[in-house]
């Protein structure tokens, strides 16, 4: 843990262009359905990584190095025929400035995923019509990781992106697959998406934007005032707990930032993290076993 603030702290490499789109390694484990050596798990794998890879998904320009840096993991539990079920482990990260350390972003953990496949069976995205869901859930995340990854460097800047993955999910719920419609649980691509789009977790984007702009970017710098802005950007969190408490974005966060907070309080220039604390146990209960490490 304390080596990744080591790297914030210490490292010299400075990154001067946004994170755009995607460098994305995209695998397939098959392992569940007994038949993992198929030769269609391969051909998916590889339509999938050109996929996301190759698909112009802003219409912004990109050089090669500014390409947001993701992993995309698909297991597939079972198989018959054209029909596919599984889970997908998606996972990002943003670099720092001034730094050779790379920030996690988002860990989203997608349980409702089946979808038809044939193999060779060309992947085409439109977000005006419903065909594949294997399709809409990629872009979903993709649009989903493209504005998680704007609202890092611009307060807000993700809005268009949410928009764009709320008319995913607003296409898709016409079909028959898990994950899109109110009805579908609390861990859902609807439900993190709503959160997403909605006022009521407005805060959720400023802390985004705090905790790295203002934050992780300028630890190089001043590590005493970075730490005490990422200090204040969590507790900035605690508005949408009361709110919302338990929420799932609240969650999702955590999920990725949980190990990279107990690391940044747990050296280097103390600041009162009292609050910080008492607040973390709140919001993420679950992640206890980090936050007991945040001692001075």
């Amino acid at each position: 843990m304390r080596k990744i603030l080591l790297f914030l702290l210490c490292a010299t490499t400075v990154f001067s262009a946004q994170a755009q789109e995607l460098n994305c390694t995209v695998s397939i484990d098959a392992e569940q359905t007994g038949q993992p050596n198929l030769q269609i798990f391969r051909t998916l794998e590889t339509q999938l990584r050109e996929f996301v890879n190759n698909t112009k998904w802003t219409d912004k320009e990109y050089k090669n190095q500014e390409r947001i840096d993701c992993n995309m993991s698909l297991v597939i539990s079972q198989y018959d025929g054209d029909t596919f079920t599984g889970t997908l482990q998606i996972q990002t990260s943003r670099p720092i400035f001034d730094s050779t350390y790379d920030s996690p972003v988002y860990n989203y953990f997608d349980k409702q995923l089946s979808f038809n496949y044939k193999e060779y069976e060309p992947l085409n995205f439109n977000m005006n019509s419903f065909g594949s869901n294997l399709v809409s859930v990629i872009a979903f995340h993709v649009y989903t990781i493209i504005g998680l990854d704007a609202d890092t460097y611009v307060l807000n800047g993700g809005t268009p992106y949410f928009e764009i993955a709320k008319q995913i999910t607003n296409t898709a719920a016409s079909g028959n697959f898990s994950g899109w419609k109110s009805t579908d649980g609390n861990q859902s691509r609807y439900r993190y998406n709503d959160a997403l789009v909605s006022s009521v977790y407005k805060e959720f984007h400023e802390v985004m934007y705090q905790y790295h702009r203002d934050g992780l970017d300028v630890m190089a710098s001043d590590q005493k005032a970075a730490k005490q802005k990422i200090a204040d950007a969590i507790n900035k969190l605690k508005g949408i707990n009361d709110r919302r408490p338990n929420s799932f974005l609240v969650r999702t966060f955590f999920d990725a930032k949980s190990d990279e907070i107990q690391a940044i309080f747990s050296g280097g220039p103390q600041i009162d993290i009292t609050k910080l604390v008492e607040n973390l146990n709140r919001l993420a209960p679950t992640k206890r076993s980090n936050w007991s490490e945040i001692k001075f």
